[in-house]
């Protein structure tokens, strides 16, 4: 079947050349740092009967795209920065949706790994171009161009420059460098999660992982806002991975999380949090309260209601409260929210919270609106800083899981 066409994209495309500038690209790919990833993408893009391609990424508060140029410290020197908000590069970020440039005939693609948003790839019109592209192969370059990224960044320091618009404090590079994904899917379930201040966190922590039929996710809030409170969540992240991949139940990684904290701390630091298994094939969610806010359901997109677990106390208190597992039977579009009280209790000039009901109220409507969940987490983070004037006092975390139910393939 021919591929798609769009107008205005560019023309003369070519599948096979575009398949033999693939080969090529991943062939060299083997040995290329990051910094090449420019010179392999317009290859690719040429070979293709492209003019050429030029590859963005996103920032870390997702605020603007930079150009990846592959020159200077951060690969970036010489090349464009563009805002997200209000610019056709922005629009096809945030919609993950193919935009076009009128003049010339440039192509704005979003690039991905599987949902998460790296960032953009311009594809420039070929000679002779007529104005009309083979869309087929400019989502090719795109996914060529994520694979690549995504190979490349977690061993450049380069692109960590990149992707940064100020200098990171100690804790929040310990914390990002143990964070999973921002964003992911697949039939059954949607996660995406934010993390403000991108720069200066300390203290929060969001965890998930798949396992077979279940769904792992855990939020963390170490006490206070320093490089003690990043090391708390982070000792707690680890010691629940590591438990709960020996097989540990939900309550018996909470336990050790909470040993763990005793016997590194001896009682002078503590972390609240929610730790829960999401069975994936019945939509059972099974959850623990550590003395951290309550999740949220919210049900046929319109409905918030707050669930209830008795709490055990925060983990490294040392309270040696019953922990107690909780349930609750998920409907297929149900939509789970664990976050920190930083979300919550972020307040105006006034003193006004933020609040759970301006929370909540903001996701139901902004998902009405058919946004990606990406992109709608990230315009909530952007509301809660703007609430307080770009400076939060404390750590605000939001982690979304939404239930689409059963594996139809299963059925």
């Amino acid at each position: 079947m021919p591929a798609r066409r769009v107008s205005g994209c560019g023309g003369g495309y070519d599948d096979a050349g575009l398949g033999a500038g693939a080969g090529r690209a991943a062939g060299a790919s083997h040995t290329a740092p990051f910094e090449q990833l420019p010179r392999l993408l317009e290859t690719a893009a040429k070979q293709a009967g492209a003019g050429g391609a030029r590859l963005f990424v996103a920032d870390l508060q997702e605020d603007v795209l930079r150009e990846v140029t592959g020159v200077g410290l951060n690969a970036g020197e010489g090349g464009e920065e563009c805002r997200i908000e209000g610019t056709l590069p922005g629009r096809a970020y945030q919609l993950t949706e193919l935009t076009v440039v009128a003049r010339g005939g440039a192509c704005w693609v979003p690039v991905r790994d599987g949902p998460e948003r790296l960032g953009v790839l311009c594809v420039e019109p070929g000679p002779g171009d007529v104005g009309v592209a083979d869309e087929g192969v400019v989502r090719a370059l795109a996914s060529m161009a994520g694979l690549l990224l995504v190979s490349k960044r977690a061993n450049s320091d380069s692109h960590a420059r990149l992707v940064r618009t100020r200098p990171m404090g100690i804790p929040a590079e310990l914390q990002w460098a143990l964070t999973p994904p921002r964003t992911f899917s697949d039939r059954r379930v949607t996660v995406s999660a934010f993390m403000e201040p991108a720069y200066q966190v300390a203290g929060d922590a969001f965890e998930y992982a798949m396992a077979g039929d279940v769904l792992h996710l855990a939020v963390f809030d170490g006490m206070g806002h320093d490089t003690a409170a990043g090391l708390t969540a982070a000792l707690a992240m680890a010691a629940c991975r590591s438990h709960r991949r020996a097989g540990a139940s939900i309550p018996e990684a909470s336990a050790a999380i909470e040993n763990t904290l005793i016997e590194q701390f001896r009682y002078s630091s503590y972390a609240t949090g929610v730790l829960a298994d999401l069975a994936l094939d019945t939509g059972t969610f099974s959850w623990v309260n550590r003395g951290h806010p309550l999740p949220v359901l919210i049900r046929g997109g319109r409905w918030a209601s707050t669930l209830r677990c008795p709490p055990s106390g925060p983990m490294g208190s040392g309270f040696n409260l019953p922990i107690q597992q909780c349930t609750e039977q998920l409907q297929p579009g149900d939509r789970l929210l664990l976050f920190t009280d930083g979300i919550t209790e972020a307040r105006d000039t006034d003193g006004r919270e933020f609040g759970l009901d301006r929370f909540t109220d903001f996701i139901i409507r902004h998902h009405a609106d058919h946004l990606p969940v990406d992109e709608t987490l990230r315009r909530l983070m952007h509301a809660v800083m703007d609430y307080h004037h770009g400076r939060l006092q404390d750590d605000a975390t939001v982690l979304f899981c939404e239930w689409h139910g059963p594996d139809p393939s299963k059925g």
